[in-house]
């Protein structure tokens, strides 16, 4: 296990950070603008998400560059000008994390199919190696592989990533078929655990595309398919449409209340993904220490 992720589940769990977007929207972001492009435009705003969540108990905060890849950042016109928005984003967060929390630079998908034939292994790779690079340079402690549903893309991520010398997690979204137990390219827990660890992931985990009590199975699928700690970043449960607003229903107290039976299950890292917010992440640290 790498040093410094020994270092910070020594203790027991760890609790991460929750949502940014639904965070950034709260805070102005118009519909369809690329969030990434605020850390040059807007960082005092951006800035005040990763210190909530530091001040409601994340010991890990992520950075607000999961769209800043070089191909996702091809539609907003700016894929010139990665190494400065993921320097940036870095930067950000490491500030609202003073010493009390670690920084991991979040990654995201590139949005381009390499079954399709959109893109080679080897530019994936590249790009990804690029992103993790500047996250470095920013400050990151650490890198989040998130929300990977080609388990093929998560392991160029990884290869890429590996370039930067920093400890990393890599996770995929399972959303799909009937027990919510596959990614939508059919990847199971079993199949991610043993790919990313072969690529070179020091954590694997899972994000999004479920509520909390969808991933205690998952997380404890990962955790016996291979020798890695396991993170899990589940949503807020399962949104609705709400007279044309997304709404997310499962409550703080609601959420947190899972958190020891992902704890059972032998995640080493909670937090909370799409829907969550700094309340959500209060109330983990409550339910935690108790």
């Amino acid at each position: 296990m790498h040093e410094f992720i020994a270092s910070l589940i020594s203790d027991g769990p760890v609790i991460t950070d929750g949502a940014w977007g639904t965070q950034m929207q709260a805070r102005g972001l118009p519909s369809g603008e690329c969030p990434d492009a605020w850390n040059l435009s807007h960082p005092d705003v951006v800035e005040e998400i990763p210190r909530a969540y530091v001040a409601a108990g994340s010991r890990i905060i992520l950075t607000n560059t999961f769209r800043a890849n070089r191909l996702a950042l091809e539609a907003a016109g700016i894929a010139d000008r990665v190494a400065e928005l993921n320097r940036a984003g870095a930067a950000i967060s490491r500030r609202a994390a003073g010493d009390v929390a670690a920084v991991f630079g979040s990654i995201g998908p590139s949005g381009k199919m390499l079954c399709m034939g959109e893109i080679s292994p080897d530019e994936l790779r590249d790009a990804f190696a690029e992103q993790a690079l500047a996250l470095a340079a920013g400050g990151a402690h650490a890198i989040v592989i998130e929300t990977m549903g080609d388990l093929e893309e998560a392991m160029l991520a990884v290869e890429g990533a590996r370039q930067a010398g920093l400890p990393i997690v890599a996770c995929m979204c399972f959303d799909s078929g009937a027990e919510l137990d596959r990614t939508m390219m059919g990847v199971t827990p079993e199949q991610a655990a043993k790919g990313l660890s072969e690529a070179g992931a020091d954590v694997v985990g899972a994000n999004c595309g479920q509520g909390i009590e969808g991933y205690i199975a998952i997380g404890r699928r990962l955790r016996a398919a291979c020798s890695l700690p396991v993170w899990i970043k589940a949503n807020a449960g399962m949104p609705r449409v709400v007279d044309g607003e997304v709404v997310y229903e499962t409550t703080p107290d609601q959420f947190a209340a899972r958190a020891a039976e992902l704890a059972a299950a032998g995640v080493s890292f909670i937090g909370g993904c799409c829907g969550t917010s700094p309340e959500f992440i209060a109330a983990l640290s409550r339910k935690l220490a108790s």
